[in-house]
């Protein structure tokens, strides 16, 4: 997603560096809200991760969904977004780094503070599913906040290196759905397990299995490794095929 936001709003190659960092910045600051919210939650009403399963499971239907359609993935501005543009003048090109500028007497916003506004509202929606899964490996709030400030961080190190390897891991979509898929059963087990509800089983906990940290972590390493090594084979070959012949030539 990121490198779509980079690719629609133009962003000169010098400065990608500095709006990573910015818009990392602002996601950091928002997930770390959505982590206390969600650790609050945890503590404090068990049920919760019925909620958290069943949305991982949508998540992951609607991802294999898109995978099978074969659809090209586009930006679309969201909501919040479209606010600031309305609200605020924005200058139709990049100021060198600046996000404000004063022209004719008058304040104008830069490009460059709308798209550090995109990565950060952007990672908003990906911090949906992305943290209620977290909290399925572990509920310790420190750890689920590392993590998240570590896959941040990061990024900018690995932004370039990912921009060119999107178009190879062509599978990347069906593993990141199995994964969601799995943690979102392995959420409703661990709810089941500590039910408190009382229309299910009598408010009673229900004798269920419950999936490891060990085994999950190893599964979603196994899942991302045969999605890489059959991406890659895939585009071995797909290149292999459109590469001409000596015949054709």
């Amino acid at each position: 997603m990121f490198v779509l936001i980079m690719a629609t709003f133009r962003v000169p190659r010098l400065l990608q560096q500095k709006v990573l960092l910015l818009g990392i910045t602002v996601a950091l600051v928002l997930r770390t809200i959505f982590i206390l919210l969600g650790a609050a939650l945890v503590e404090n009403f068990a049920w919760v991760f019925y909620l958290f399963g069943a949305f991982l499971l949508w998540t992951a239907w609607s991802q294999l969904r898109h995978a099978r359609s074969g659809d090209d993935e586009e930006y679309h501005e969201n909501g919040f977004l479209r606010l600031v543009r309305r609200t605020l003048p924005v200058t139709e090109d990049y100021v060198e780094g600046r996000m404000v500028v004063r022209r004719a007497g008058r304040w104008l916003v830069t490009p460059l503070l709308v798209v550090m506004l995109a990565i950060g509202s952007a990672d908003l929606l990906f911090a949906v599913d992305s943290i209620p899964a977290i909290f399925g490996l572990t509920q310790e709030t420190y750890l689920v906040f590392a993590a998240n400030a570590f896959s941040l961080l990061g990024l900018r190190q690995l932004y370039f290196l990912i921009d060119g390897l999107l178009d190879r891991l062509v599978f990347l979509a069906y593993g990141l759905a199995a994964i969601l898929a799995f943690i979102g059963v392995k959420l409703v087990l661990h709810a089941l397990h500590t039910n408190e509800l009382p229309f299910v089983n009598g408010g009673e906990h229900v004798d269920v299995p419950e999936i490891s940290t060990a085994v999950s972590l190893g599964y979603i390493v196994v899942v991302l490794a045969v999605t890489t090594l059959l991406s890659l084979w895939a585009d071995r070959r797909r290149r292999e095929l459109a590469a001409p012949t000596r015949k054709d030539r």
